[in-house]
Order: structure tokens, then sequence, then C-alpha cells
């Protein structure tokens, strides 16, 4: 596994996670300009925009999850989940939309149970 997914993955999810935070933004809002925002700058330095910036939206993704249930420890640990799930259902499901999304819905579906489990919080 290459270490840009989880990388990438973690930019986008704390970024949504901190801007939907803001006053003028919630979290689709949020994730719709850093997706913009990300595939412009990776267009411009030329850095496989396709690849990479579907890899950042889905960690908008994990990022949109609602804040009063997950903190920056849960964040980080979806993200790198996601990565992980994203970069081996890709060959298996047809193109990236399914396997962005479910990506994104498993990583917070385990850490959400762990959580409801007993796994210790984040601060949120």
């Amino acid at each position: 596994m290459s270490l840009e997914y989880p990388l990438i993955a973690l930019l986008g999810a704390f970024l949504t996670f901190f801007l939907a935070k803001k006053n003028r933004f919630d979290a689709i809002r949020a994730s719709a300009a850093l997706s913009i925002v990300a595939y412009l700058l990776l267009s411009v330095l030329n850095l496989n925009p396709e690849l990479y910036s579907m890899v950042f939206f889905g960690g908008t993704f994990i990022g949109m999850s609602a804040p009063h249930r997950f903190g920056i420890y849960t964040v980080t640990n979806s993200a790198i989940i996601f990565s992980i799930l994203f970069e081996y259902l890709v060959p298996r499901l047809d193109g990236y939309g399914g396997a962005l999304g479910i990506s994104a819905f498993l990583s917070v579906c385990i850490c959400h149970t762990f959580i409801l489990l007993g796994a210790p919080r984040s601060k949120k």
C-alpha cells in the first residue's frame, strides 16, 4: 500500500471536519469546496488528478461525519481505514463511485461500532 492514499484521505477528512465547523460552511459545502480546490490543484501540478481527487473526496466523506459523535482520533482512524478499503475495493468494484461510497461508509461504520462497543471516544 502506498503512503499517498492515507495522507490524502487524512487531509480531506481533517480539512472538511474543521471547515464544516465554520460559520458560513456546513459539511456539504465544505466537502464540495475543498474537493473542487483539490482537483484544480492536482490538475495544475499534474499529479494524477483523477485518482487522487477521488481519494481526497472520499476523505471529505469521513470529515462530513457528525462532529458531535466523532472527534479527531476517530476521524483519523476512519480516514486510514477508508484508504485501505479504497485501495482494495477499487479493482473489485466497477468504477470509483461504488468503491468510494462503500469504503467511506464501512470505515465510518467500523469506527462507530467500536465506539458503541466501548472504545474510548476522542475529544471533539
